[in-house]
């Protein structure tokens, strides 16, 4: 991956009508090919940002510029913007409105104009991209809330975005069903397709995530997620806590049980590695 930006806000600023302003003077990047979390606490502005990274809102202020090129936000700019990025909200009732789920993928290409056999071609890959063709006639109302998730995220990706921003992706779901997500944005990123993420878990930030971006009262904090996700007073700025696999491998290394430049454990297994000797756990990516 080149890891260039694809995506960048310069000197944004947004407030709602009659409310405060949520976000000032933001810079802000979205690098291909990397994995970027994006944590704060509820109310710092996580939202409004990612709705200015994919056109939904336009900054009172500065830009979003779209692979090097200012965003327009005329008919022509807003379908360059959504040929580029989409974003997956939180709750997929919100997103989900067709019959049928293979009737809501299609309809984002053929808002583009798309020719029917390029349309079935992309809700097919689509399909089978989040392991959902067997539900591909299945209607919407009758999906499990796991299923409306991968229905929704399979829209956006029948799209074939450059940036892929999901609002809370795991929310709601069980175990088994967070790691079937986490292999299927494996999938995605390996093909392409960069993800960002926003979160409140500071554990699947550091598992899963290269960079994290932290929002707080006082702007905006990235930098590779092991480093970003060890400040224990920037964390303490945004209300969140210390990640799991960080405090155990600074326990680790205080009983010289990790070398010093080893990265430390980030799941459970990874943990039961380390402790058994066998080759330390690799960064995420």
């Amino acid at each position: 991956m080149s890891d260039s930006v694809l995506l960048a806000l310069r000197g944004a600023s947004f407030a709602y009508e009659d409310g405060p302003e949520v976000l000032g003077g933001l810079d802000f990047d979205v690098r291909e090919g990397r994995a970027l979390a994006l944590l704060g606490r509820n109310g710092s502005g996580k939202t409004t940002l990612m709705r200015l990274l994919s056109g939904g809102l336009r900054p009172r202020e500065g830009r979003l510029t779209v692979q090097g090129g200012p965003a327009t936000y005329d008919r022509k700019g807003l379908t360059r913007l959504r040929t580029t990025v989409q974003l997956v909200v939180q709750d997929p009732d919100d997103q989900l409105f067709a019959a049928s789920v293979a009737q809501d993928l299609s309809f984002g290409p053929l808002n583009l104009g798309l020719p029917d056999t390029e349309v079935r071609g992309r809700v097919d890959e689509a399909l089978a991209a989040l392991d959902i063709g067997h539900l591909a006639d299945r209607p919407t109302h009758l999906l499990s809330y796991g299923q409306r998730k991968r229905t929704a995220i399979a829209g956006a990706v029948a799209m074939r975005p450059r940036v892929l921003i999901l609002d809370e992706p795991t929310a709601g779901l069980d175990p088994d069903g967070q790691e079937r997500l986490l292999d299927t944005l494996g999938s995605l990123r390996a093909s392409g397709t960069t993800v960002v993420m926003a979160t409140h878990d500071v554990d699947l930030a550091l598992r899963w995530a290269d960079d994290c971006a932290v929002l707080t009262p006082g702007g905006v904090r990235s930098g590779p997620a092991p480093t970003v996700l060890a400040r224990t007073d920037l964390l303490r700025e945004a209300g969140l806590r210390l990640p799991w696999g960080i405090a155990t491998a600074r326990l680790l290394r205080a009983h010289g049980l990790l070398d010093a430049g080893a990265p430390g454990p980030r799941t459970p297994e990874e943990l039961a590695a380390v402790a058994s000797g066998a080759e330390p756990p690799q960064g995420p990516g």
